[in-house]
């Protein structure tokens, strides 16, 4: 890019520092101060004063910035009139950039830039520039201040806050509607040339948006753009400085704009028709099928509400709507009847929840499909005629008479055989019973409302020709009273009379209490029984409010003469059949105080003498309790003597217990008892007598048969329980026969290992595998060759 380069003048001070080098290509005229004479009158001595005003003006130094050149970039020169050529003063320049940035010839006050300049990143530098004697180091003209301003050229392009913009608008918006708004920022200086002036221009996104070129915002240049359609645009947008002329930077973003959806499109059924079946026992609330409406919106403007606007089935079916998937689930409202209608025809109708006022005259945002529901015939359980039933009956119906029925019947049209059962759950104690074939109930025992007012029973129909089509129904039995109960007291009454009581004197009240429950209430009456209806000492006055007062006739009680008396009274009440019953009272004639109260009723109080104090009574009750206790302790003495046995005797093992913990010594042990007797059958029993009981006289000694007849051993044994389990002289008493008897001959021979010391050589013992699992045990033990060595 080619440069121009321009050189503006140094700074000048009149009569200080001139100008001998201009700039190239602009010249500046600089203006000398004149110096001004100021007269005044000293306060001291009153002379006048001459001051010479050293007057100064300053321009700013111009540079290219981004200089390029060979050489250095010469700034200006400073020069003063005391320079004489001679080298004797010397230019120092301090400030910014002094001695690195800028370099000044100390001897010629020429300046030169020694760096590339940017203005982007520092538009003005400010310095100082004095003159000093080398000699003295005097200063011979007083520091001045002038500014070195960088010139800007177009090197910056237009940049965009963002490198990618996004936006949104909604679908349908007319021409002109605002999508978004860019900016882009030119760093160069907007106050010299064009070089910061952008101008914005799109480069995709035609024909549906455009650009406004001097503000950057974005509209939409087409009508009735449709997010069905297309949702997505990107648009490239340029920013270009120069004004947009030739020769200009420039730069680029990205827009991505997406169009929300608005509520355009009504739902619509891609099908015309739908059918349906269902089961005639299905409950109500139960899902038949679903069906939907497609809507190309999305959000709420696709959510949709299902209703039945026609049909013979609105009152049997009912639509809602899925929330989640916008479906319409057609469920059974109330319960079906196949016998009744088979097929049944909905309207349905689908609009959108959510209508937009600005599109209504698009058509009606709904649509309609038809929905046919066919019923299916199952077998259904027999249907009683009542939901329940109730049936009363008296509680003194005879066994076997017919209380109520109930009826059921098959629902289909097959109108299959039905019989009945009572559920045995419900009647426990099988009171009720029904016939199957017609469902009348009857009593299979009596009742009584008194224990069980109500009963609650489970009927059961069932289907003969399938047994699994069953229903059930509850009945509801209640016992009609019927006045079966007599009256009686309500309580046992204590009853007394005091010896000093007067005729007329109240002094008892009855009530009474009936087990059964009259319509009209209880209504008891109270008299005397006819042996007794004018009885000499007592009266009973009936108090007409189910209670009755036990009166006195005559004055003074005597407990020596009679102590007690016994007083019936009949009870009835007023239902029918009239039931009555005798209730006895018992009055005792006590001794009383003066204001009537009972102190004592015991008749052998009176026995007593009459100087016999309390303690002297407490003394004789304690003689008798230690007396009492003393035949306790002697009968309990007497009972833990030690009786005498039967039988004296170290031999009787009866009772005892004796463990012996030595190992006996086998078949050749004799000395406990003598086995011979057992291996010699042909041994003669001698007889002894039982050492366990006490001879008696009256008993003869049996013999038994001689035991070289027994052929075997085994029998032996068997007789002798049997002569001991019958022996009559032996008392009741547990006794311990112990027999032993190995049986007959075994195939193995024998197996004991006592001689096998005085066997000559070693025994073979392999033949003890060949018998089998039982013998398993042994054979390891004397199978092996050196076990009896180890």
């Amino acid at each position: 890019m080619m440069r121009t380069h321009s050189f503006l003048t140094v700074l000048l001070w009149s009569s200080v520092f001139y100008v001998v080098r201009m700039t190239p290509s602009q010249k500046r005229t600089n203006k000398h101060s004149h110096s001004e004479r100021i007269t005044g009158l000293s306060e001291n001595d009153g002379k006048t004063l001459h001051r010479t005003k050293r007057g100064w003006m300053w321009n700013q130094f111009f540079l290219l910035e981004e200089y390029t050149g060979p050489d250095t970039q010469y700034v200006g020169k400073l020069h003063t009139d005391q320079d004489k050529g001679d080298g004797n003063l010397k230019y120092i320049l301090t400030g910014d950039g002094a001695g690195s940035l800028f370099i000044i010839d100390e001897n010629t006050g020429d300046i030169h830039a020694a760096k590339k300049l940017d203005r982007e990143e520092k538009s003005l530098y400010v310095l100082r520039a004095k003159a000093i004697d080398r000699k003295t180091g005097r200063q011979v003209e007083p520091e001045s201040e002038f500014i070195i301003k960088i010139h800007d050229i177009n090197d910056n392009e237009p940049k965009f806050t963002k490198d990618m913009y996004t936006a949104s608008i909604p679908e349908m918006s007319g021409v002109g509607t605002s999508v978004i708004q860019v900016t882009a920022t030119d760093a160069d200086d907007a106050n010299y040339g064009n070089s910061a002036k952008v101008v914005y221009s799109i480069l995709q996104g035609q024909p549906y948006f455009s650009v406004d070129p001097e503000t950057g915002i974005i509209k939409t240049a087409l009508p009735d753009m449709s997010r069905e359609n297309r949702e997505q645009y990107q648009v490239v947008i340029q920013a270009k400085d120069m004004g947009g002329q030739m020769g200009g930077l420039s730069g680029t973003t990205t827009v991505n704009i997406t169009l929300t959806d608005v509520n355009d499109n009504p739902p619509r059924f891609p099908q015309s028709s739908y059918q349906f079946s269902s089961p005639e026992s299905a409950p109500p609330g139960t899902p038949l099928g679903r069906i939907k409406a497609n809507d190309p919106d999305v959000g709420e403007n696709a959510e949709i509400e299902y209703s039945i606007s026609n049909g013979d089935g609105s009152d049997m079916f009912d639509i809602i709507t899925d929330k989640d998937t916008q479906e319409g689930i057609i469920t059974v409202k109330k319960h079906l009847d196949f016998e009744n209608k088979v097929l049944y025809t909905l309207k349905v109708e689908a609009s959108n929840a959510h209508p937009d006022p600005r599109f209504l005259q698009l058509g009606p945002f709904k649509d309609t499909a038809f929905v046919k529901i066919s019923v299916e015939d199952i077998d259904e359980p027999p249907v009683f005629s009542r939901p329940w039933y109730l049936i009363e009956v008296d509680e003194d119906a005879k066994e076997g008479s017919i209380i109520g029925q109930v009826v059921a019947q098959d629902p289909d049209i097959a109108k299959n055989a039905i019989k009945y059962s009572v559920d045995r759950h419900t009647d426990l104690d099988r009171i009720f019973n029904i016939y199957s074939g017609n469902g009348s109930l009857f009593l299979s025992k009596p009742l009584d409302r008194e224990e069980t007012p109500w009963h609650n029973i489970t009927v059961i129909a069932t289907e003969i020709n399938n047994p699994k089509q069953s229903s059930q129904i509850p009945v509801f039995i209640r016992i009609l009273d019927i006045n079966d109960h007599a009256p009686e007291f309500a309580n046992y009454y204590e009853t007394f009379v005091c010896e000093n009581a007067k005729a007329g004197q109240l002094i008892q009240t009855v009530s009474a209490i009936d087990k059964d429950q009259p319509p009209r209430g209880h209504r008891f009456f109270f008299e005397l029984v006819p042996e007794f209806a004018v009885h000499p000492n007592f009266s009973v006055v009936d108090n007409k409010d189910n209670t009755a007062g036990i009166m006195t006739r005559r004055n003074g009680y005597s407990r020596s003469k009679t102590s007690t008396y016994l007083l019936p009274i009949i009870i009835f009440d007023n239902d029918y059949p009239i039931q009555s019953s005798t209730g006895t009272l018992t009055i005792r004639v006590c001794a009383c105080d003066s204001r009537g109260n009972m102190q004592s009723c015991s008749a052998e109080a009176l026995l007593l003498p009459a100087g016999l104090s309390t303690g002297a009574l407490v003394a004789i009750l304690l003689c008798i309790i230690i007396l009492l206790i003393l035949v306790v302790l002697f009968t309990a003495l007497k009972r833990q003597r030690k009786k005498e046995p039967l039988i004296i005797s170290k031999d009787d093992v009866r009772d005892n217990i004796v463990t012996y913990n030595d190992e006996g010594g086998g078949e050749e042990d004799t000395q406990a008892f003598d086995i011979g007797t057992l291996r010699n059958p042909e041994a003669r029993e001698e007889s002894k007598m039982r050492r366990d009981v006490l001879p008696e006289t009256i008993f003869q000694i049996r013999r038994t048969a001689p035991l070289w007849e027994n052929i075997d051993v085994q029998d032996f044994i068997h007789r002798r329980l049997k002569e001991n389990d019958s022996d009559p002289a032996a008392p009741p008493y547990d006794s311990l026969a112990t027999y032993a008897y190995e049986g007959n001959d075994s195939i193995a021979n024998s197996l004991s290992s006592l001689e096998s010391l005085t066997t000559e050589g070693n025994q073979d013992y392999d033949y003890l595998s060949d018998w089998g699992p039982r013998f398993k045990k042994l054979a390891d033990m004397y199978g092996g060759e050196d076990s009896d060595r180890d």
